[in-house]
C-alpha cells in the first residue's frame, strides 16, 4: 500500500468509528481490506449526509458498506460521557454464548411465545431459546440468573459456536 492509500485507510476508519459502522468491505483492484469493530451497534443507520460522506471517502472502484447480518448501524452522541457509561454498562453484563452451531430460534414453534423477552427475570437453567443443530433442538439454558437486557440475535438467525445470543444484567 502506498502512503497515500495508508492516509485513506486511516480516515475511512476514524469515519467508520465516528459513525459506529461495525463491518465494512473494500476492493479495488487487487487490494481487499475487511473492517470489522468487536462491538455490534444497535442505533440508527447513517443518515444521507453521512454517506454523502464516505462516498467521497471512497474513490471510485470501491464498494460501500457491506450488509452485516446485524445491519449497518449509526449512533449519534453528543458528548462522550454518556459512551463512556454506556459502555461500561455493557462490561457489567452477562452474555449468554452459543454452545453449539444452528439456527436460532426464539420459540418452541412457528407463532408460539418467545421463551423469553427483554425486561424478563429469568434464573439459571431456565430456557432462554432453541438452537437448532443438524435437525435436533438444542435448548439453550441460561448460566446465570438475572434481567434479560438484550437480545443478540434475530429469530431464523445461523449463530456460531461462542456467538453472543443474549446480555443479562445479574443479580
Amino acid at each position: 500500500m502506498t502512503p497515500d492509500e495508508i492516509k485513506e485507510l486511516k480516515e475511512l476508519i476514524e469515519f467508520l468509528k465516528e459513525n459506529d459502522i461495525g463491518e465494512f468491505d473494500l476492493e479495488r483492484d487487487d487490494l481487499k481490506v475487511r473492517i470489522k469493530f468487536g462491538h455490534p451497534s444497535h442505533g440508527a443507520p447513517p443518515s444521507a449526509l453521512d454517506m454523502a460522506r464516505l462516498s467521497q471517502l471512497l474513490a471510485p472502484g470501491q464498494h460501500a458498506p457491506a450488509a452485516p447480518s446485524q445491519g449497518i448501524h449509526a449512533v449519534a452522541s453528543t458528548s462522550p460521557a454518556p459512551v463512556a457509561d454506556a459502555q461500561a454498562e455493557e462490561e457489567a453484563l452477562h452474555i449468554v454464548k452459543s454452545p453449539i452451531v444452528g439456527t436460532f430460534y426464539e420459540s418452541s414453534s412457528p407463532g408460539a411465545a418467545a421463551f423469553v423477552k427483554i425486561g424478563d427475570e429469568i434464573e439459571s437453567g431456565q430456557v432462554l431459546c432453541i438452537v437448532e443443530a443438524m435437525k435436533l433442538m438444542n435448548e439453550i439454558e441460561s448460566d446465570a440468573a438475572g434481567e434479560v437486557v438484550k437480545r443478540l440475535v434475530t429469530n431464523g438467525q445461523p449463530v456460531e459456536y461462542g456467538q453472543p445470543l443474549f446480555a443479562l444484567r445479574l443479580h
